[in-house]
């Protein structure tokens, strides 16, 4: 069985973690297949927005530290090879793509698997999907990223409150906390998102996109006013593309645009 599977549909790639026996915990197999098919999704000029999913009852239910379906009693997780487990790429390369990834949670979004779904850049999510940091109910520690991310989305006091309880919670939650943008139900998740990622692809600038997602996540680190003056600096730079005639063109037009792909 392919652990990842990977599509091209109306302009959006379609990455779906595929070990739903596993409930498509992370391990080396899902990690390959997930940078090879983001490797792909990105390369290609077609593909301009992301969705990843997964198959069954999980999205990703955190670290396959048992190398299979369940860590029990007799697993030396002692031995793991976290580097091998994890693979090239800490989750936060995800923030480092030019194009939108939206976050389909089909089902249990745990461990690294949510940190990974906090590196997307909108979450849809099932209802009654589980969620859950569980590092401290695990011995283990915030891992890869997800204490600068957290915060910034649901706030110092909630982020402490899922971090030090490890507690699960469920998607209606996460949506009221702001971890999640859009709950839907189970059967209509997948349509959602893509129309979601859809309209981007067909209505929205690939330069611009690219722009605007590095200037949120570098922004972040630094000052409003050094903010403010990279934008004026990136704005004179976005007059002076294609986009911008096409974009006006066509709303004077009332047709949709037709905006050149990412160089």
């Amino acid at each position: 069985m392919t652990a990842v599977l990977y599509d091209v549909r109306d302009g959006v790639g379609l990455i779906t973690f595929n070990r739903p026996e596993r409930l498509n915990s992370w391990g080396p197999d899902i990690a390959a297949g997930c940078y090879a098919a983001i490797d792909r999704a990105e390369a290609d000029p077609a593909v301009r927005a992301i969705v990843l999913t997964g198959t069954g009852r999980g999205f990703c239910a955190g670290a396959d530290l048992g190398g299979g379906a369940q860590t029990g009693p007799d697993t030396d997780v002692a031995d793991t090879d976290v580097s091998e487990l994890v693979g090239d790429r800490p989750p936060h390369f995800l923030t480092e793509l030019r194009k939108p990834v939206i976050a389909a949670v089909n089902g249990s979004c745990v461990g690294i698997g949510l940190t990974h779904a906090l590196m997307c850049d909108v979450r849809f999510a099932a209802a009654g999907a589980k969620f859950a940091t569980a590092f401290t109910r695990r011995g283990l520690v915030a891992e890869h990223g997800i204490t600068w991310m957290l915060p910034r989305l649901v706030g110092m006091g909630a982020a402490m409150d899922l971090l030090l309880s490890g507690r699960t919670f469920l998607a209606e939650e996460a949506r009221e906390l702001g971890l999640v943008n859009h709950v839907v139900a189970p059967e209509q998740l997948l349509e959602r998102a893509m129309a979601y990622a859809r309209d981007i692809a067909e209505n929205c600038s690939p330069a611009s996109l690219a722009v605007i997602k590095g200037q949120v996540y570098r922004d972040a680190l630094d000052d409003v006013a050094a903010v403010s003056a990279r934008a004026e600096a990136l704005m004179y730079e976005s007059l002076a593309r294609p986009d911008l005639i096409e974009g006006i063109t066509s709303f004077f037009e009332k047709r949709p645009p037709n905006f050149p792909p990412l160089t």
